[in-house]
């Protein structure tokens, strides 16, 4: 019987196993089980992801190297032989949704593997080891083995398995990892690690496969990209001078990390014309108390910048309310700078104190109901927002890059700042990019006229 240390306690493996897969662990209930027992599981498996745009970068990565060594990626609703989350931690609501997926997964097919990866693994394996419908944890230090720890528990004959694959117009690719940054409120320092970056080399030839393979648009991603070692411009060159893709778009961008050389690339059109710059608060002394690196002018100017330098830009963000100690003069301040900044999409997300983390000892915790309210008010001031700014682009001839068809014959895609576009089609748009005229708005989403329909 092999062993293993998660959390700080000893866990035993399904036996046998022929490999040391680190912190991976087997959940008790299922200790006992051979693998001969688990010859029925063939070469299919589901990939669910929650949180982050790296996640999803890690969790697309997963797939191709799984689809690579003659794995079927199939969807969770197919009964799968096997099928793995990647979860998030950053709430305790994203903590919730994994146990939901978790267990949805076991109920949909009790005979699939089901493996829970990612930072609520990394966070609290024992609470995930735990549940009975969990069959093995994987927290992030060991993501990267996760096909080799299947090859014990699935079997599979690459020269019979079809894997298909799946056409996608926009791919995530990981260039760095971690924050040293220890935010009051922030559980990712515990969970990814100190910061570290992928060599330029390394990204630059993902990037030329993930050309290969069609993709049109590459999402640069990470924890803090913009501490990306050895300058997240001079990467930006380098990928800009030595690839071809159409489009890339970076995952986010910190206020303080925004400077005019940066901004100076995106005179190449190729680089979308979006950043997502996380406000957390447009408070100061809330700021403060979260331990931001920045002051509501330091992002106000930044922003401002971004305006001037690149006209028609989407700025989005993410807010906080109900920080411990968030009084309501601090969140109506909150408020009036957001509805100032005029962004074109506010995530509105309420505090969720975090084991680990300072602001778990703050005192004056906000009420639920507080919250609740707060949280109420700013996302009607954000959809207030997001709809001023799709429509100023009524009338406008603006790029789509098509994705995937919604219903019989409507199709969805992204225009380079980030609008949502619905279209009517009786052709094949997936992958397609072409200029349309912008007609109106639909919710969420503006309608667009196509050259051709």
């Amino acid at each position: 019987m092999a062993f293993c240390k998660v959390g700080g306690d000893t866990v035993r493996h399904r036996s046998p196993t022929p490999q040391n897969h680190g912190s991976a662990s087997l959940s008790p209930h299922k200790q006992g089980t051979k693998q001969e027992d688990m010859g029925s599981l063939t070469d299919t498996v589901a990939l669910d992801t929650l949180g982050c745009k790296l996640n999803q970068a890690e969790s697309e990565s997963l797939g191709k190297r799984l689809t690579d060594i003659g794995y079927t990626i199939v969807d969770p609703s197919e009964r799968p032989s096997a099928y793995i989350l990647n979860t998030c931690t950053v709430t305790h609501v994203a903590d919730r949704k994994s146990r939901h997926l978790l267990r949805l997964a076991h109920r949909r097919n009790p005979d699939c593997l089901v493996v829970a990866t990612g930072c609520y693994a990394e966070r609290t394996p024992q609470d995930l080891t735990q549940m009975p419908e969990v069959d093995i944890t994987v927290g992030n230090s060991d993501k990267a083995r996760l096909p080799d720890i299947l090859k014990d528990y699935i079997h599979r004959d690459p020269q019979e398995s079809s894997h298909p694959s799946i056409q996608r117009t926009r791919s995530f690719i990981k260039i760095q990892e971690g924050c040293d940054q220890f935010c009051s409120y922030c559980i990712v320092p515990f969970v990814r690690g100190v910061e570290r970056s992928l060599p330029a080399d390394d990204i630059v030839d993902e990037i030329r496969r993930r050309e290969d393979d069609g993709h049109k648009e590459i999402v640069l991603t990470g924890t803090r990209i913009g501490s990306y070692h050895g300058g997240l411009g001079n990467l930006i060159q380098r990928v800009l001078s030595e690839t071809n893709v159409p489009r890339f778009r970076l995952s986010s961008l910190q206020a303080q990390e925004i400077t005019t050389n940066l901004l100076g690339l995106w005179q190449d059109s190729r680089l979308c014309r979006h950043f997502h710059s996380p406000l957390q608060s447009g408070s100061d002394p809330v700021l403060e108390r979260m331990g931001r690196r920045y002051t509501t002018a330091d992002y106000e100017s930044a922003i401002d910048q971004i305006r001037e330098m690149l006209p028609d830009v989407a700025i989005t963000t993410d807010i906080m309310v109900g920080f411990p100690g968030e009084t309501d003069e601090e969140f109506e301040e909150s408020y009036r700078f957001c509805q100032r900044m005029a962004f074109a999409n506010i995530h509105v997300f309420q505090y969720s104190a975090r084991p680990g983390t300072r602001a778990l000892h703050m005192d004056d915790k906000i009420d639920e109901a507080i919250k609740k309210e707060r949280s109420e008010k700013m996302l009607r001031l954000a959809k207030e927002t997001a709809h001023s700014f799709r429509s100023r682009f009524l009338e406008r001839t603006m790029d789509v890059l098509w994705e995937q068809q919604v219903s019989k014959g409507i199709w969805s895609g992204l225009t380079g700042n980030y609008i949502r576009v619905l279209a009517q089609s009786d052709k094949q748009l997936t992958n397609e990019c072409f200029p349309i005229r912008v007609l109106g708005l639909n919710g969420k989403y503006v309608t667009a006229d196509l050259p051709y329909s």
